[in-house]
């Protein structure tokens, strides 16, 4: 059970309302993340930014959300992103292979792997090491470096505020989001 209530759309202000009705699954995150009424709308802008403007390619946007998710221990995050993901290209067996913890599984290619380990070392270190930022640059332009860089800070932010609120879990949302910021 959720820690908080939820913001109900009937009594909550004008912008959180209007916000809250121009998504496209009015998810239990979202009114949650409506507490913060000044910082709701350019989350949901960001978020949506993450998911449909970035360069970096959606297989591995999401491969590295659903490890935030699991090293976060972030099960509503991971529950929303999983049919995402699988949108996106991330097979079966690679999934299993992120809820299991095992980011070095031989499902991965070399680039997967490099950015598994780019993410593991952001959420663990804050500070990626020099060897794998090294790597990084000579597999992603700098544009996709900072975009990686966004995304797992930003699903980080999300996870905690999933844990901490307690968040309760729902049917996942599918791609509804997603599609709706790409049209």
């Amino acid at each position: 059970m959720a820690r908080l209530p939820y913001v109900d759309p009937a009594t909550a202000p004008e912008k959180v309302r209007d916000t809250l009705d121009r998504l496209a699954a009015p998810l239990r995150i979202f009114r949650m993340m409506a507490h913060a009424e000044s910082n709701f709308r350019p989350l949901v802008r960001l978020g949506g930014s993450i998911l449909a403007k970035q360069q970096l390619d959606a297989k591995l946007r999401e491969m590295a959300i659903l490890r935030v998710a699991n090293l976060s221990r972030a099960g509503y995050e991971w529950a929303q992103h999983v049919p995402i993901a699988k949108a996106a290209g991330v097979g079966d067996e690679q999934i299993a292979a992120l809820e299991r913890g095992d980011a070095a599984a031989p499902c991965f290619d070399e680039r997967e792997t490099l950015l598994l380990r780019f993410t593991d070392e952001l959420v663990r270190d804050v500070r990626v090491s020099d060897a794998t930022f090294a790597a990084a640059s000579r597999e992603f332009p700098p544009r996709q470096i900072v975009e990686i860089i966004l995304a797992v800070g930003y699903y980080m932010m999300i996870a905690r505020l999933l844990e901490t609120t307690a968040v309760d879990l729902e049917a996942a949302a599918g791609t509804k989001i997603v599609d709706a910021i790409s049209s």
